[in-house]
């Protein structure tokens, strides 16, 4: 699916940005040219300045983030940098990273709502647009939910949904696969050869391009915020697999990864669960759970979004308190104060556990006994040492989530739950992750991890258990020959 190219729409000028503060440019020298109905994908490692394109596109940069831009950015030849906010969003519609970050609402119709609202359309046309989008979006069970009740890809669909009901020319999608399941990653494949067969330009900063390779047009590599190679789709799929390493990239077939992580010894009896039933207000989540456990294990939790996997963890880690049934930690009862004790979980967004000043300083926040050569170990190995002044705030998506890692490797804890802990990452950010938890494995520690990175799962899990349903619908290791391996592939 590769579009019809139309005439120019987009052009970046020798566009440069320094964020106020920033030692150095974000993104430098860019020259860029987006024809109409094109989709356009910006890749690179952690960091190289593909966020900051983006924010330049849509006037966050500089009436959000101050700093310094030179250059211009030209929409049909008319400069964008000297547009107001209100007609931005008539040209170019965002779908962020975190996408609760952008909702103004509390329920999901209101939210895809809200922007056409601020246009002004009649209540009448109002009604139809936004139905229009739920269908457009296949996403009708959405309608009036509680934006607190979703799960992370269902809070992506609605705010693509908002997006779409507002109809700009250009989408500008930031790492929007980061939190999706497999089959959600599809649907949103979808979308964008929709919002392609309808003229529309899409430009996508990603590091998980699998579900891309049958609909984008062209790429472009960043590299510490310039853009210093391009490829047409067919250089692109054409490139060896070292060389797509190389340069930080994730797989564009998934059917080349293959599990790969060693199973190690059978270890002592860590978490048990009987009977276990996980409950969100009076509806149960999850019921009939048992489960058994051992240190040294990394286990993937795997399923659809929405269907209980956070909520799963978190009641084993002791912060979700309403459930059933018998959790034992090491042959004795364990209560929820108990597990808090022993379990550390590094959230889906790890802006909420971030609280202190500088990198260096979250690492020992609220803990006892982090060395500094510990902290100066584990920064060194996430490829955060050289940020260890700077506060977590100011660190890209994929760096929070190093961060937090890093906390949870000198956290002392005997169960490290991780949920969705590469989203933002990638390929050697991705390995360095995997490289912490193969470390935390060999001490014996229990390690679970929420996750819908197939290539993650094949680099770090020892066995997969399957949600689904209400219930554990699968439970298998993935070493030892080919029928994990082929369970696997299923589910992705």
């Amino acid at each position: 699916m590769t579009g019809k190219e139309g005439a120019l729409l987009l052009r970046y000028d020798d566009v440069s940005f320094t964020y106020s503060g920033a030692d150095g440019p974000s993104v430098k020298d860019i020259d860029l040219s987006i024809a109409e109905g094109r989709c356009v994908l910006l890749c690179g490692r952690s960091g190289c300045g593909k966020t900051s394109l983006l924010r330049i596109c849509n006037g966050l940069i500089p009436n959000f983030y101050y700093g310094r831009v030179t250059g211009n950015v030209l929409y049909r030849d008319k400069s964008m940098l000297g547009m107001s906010i209100s007609d931005i969003v008539s040209i170019a519609g965002t779908v962020f990273q975190d996408p609760k970050t952008q909702f103004f609402t509390t329920d999901t119709t209101s939210e895809v709502a809200f922007g056409v609202e601020n246009l002004a359309v009649a209540e009448k046309e109002l009604g139809r647009i936004v139905d229009g989008a739920f269908k457009a979006m296949k996403m009708e069970a959405l309608k009036n939910r509680s934006v607190f009740a979703l799960s992370g890809g269902e809070k992506q669909k609605v705010a693509i949904a908002s997006i779409y009901a507002m109809n700009p020319a250009v989408y500008l999608l930031d790492e929007p696969s980061s939190n999706l399941d497999h089959d959600t990653i599809g649907e949103l494949a979808r979308i964008i050869g929709l919002l392609k067969s309808e003229g529309k330009t899409v430009i996508v900063a990603e590091h998980r391009l699998y579900y891309l390779k049958d609909i984008v047009d062209e790429i472009y590599y960043l590299d510490d915020g310039r853009i210093t190679r391009r490829f047409t789709k067919e250089e692109f799929l054409a490139m060896r697999a070292g060389e797509r390493r190389s340069l930080g990239l994730r797989t564009m077939n998934l059917r080349e990864e293959s599990p790969e992580a060693d199973q190690g010894e059978d270890g002592e009896e860590c978490l048990r669960l009987e009977n276990v039933a996980v409950f969100y207000g009076k509806r149960p989540v999850l019921e009939r759970v048992d489960l058994l456990t051992k240190k040294g294990e990394c286990i993937g939790i795997v399923g659809r979004n929405g269907i209980g996997k956070s909520l799963f963890v978190r009641a084993l880690t002791g912060l979700h308190g309403d459930c059933r049934g018998k959790f034992m930690l090491y042959g004795r009862s364990a209560g929820r104060k108990e597990r808090l004790k022993h379990a550390y979980l590094v959230m889906q967004n790890v802006g909420y556990q971030l609280f202190a000043d500088s990198v260096e300083e979250e690492c020992r926040f609220g803990l006892e006994g982090a060395s500094e050569e510990e902290v100066a170990d584990v920064l060194r190995r996430l490829d955060l040492y050289k940020y260890r002044k700077r506060h977590p705030n100011t660190l890209s998506g994929g760096q929070k989530q190093r961060l937090a890692v890093a906390v949870s490797d000198v956290s002392r804890k005997d169960i490290l739950v991780f949920d969705e802990p590469t989203s933002g990452q990638d390929y050697e950010s991705m390995l360095r992750v995997s490289d912490v938890i193969g470390k935390l494995r060999r001490e014996g520690k229990l390690v679970l991890v929420v996750t819908h990175d197939y290539e993650f799962i094949c680099k770090t899990c020892t066995r997969i258990v399957h949600i689904d349903d209400g219930m554990v619908k699968d439970d298998f290791a993935l070493g030892g020959g080919a029928v994990g391996q082929r369970k696997l592939q299923a589910l992705f």
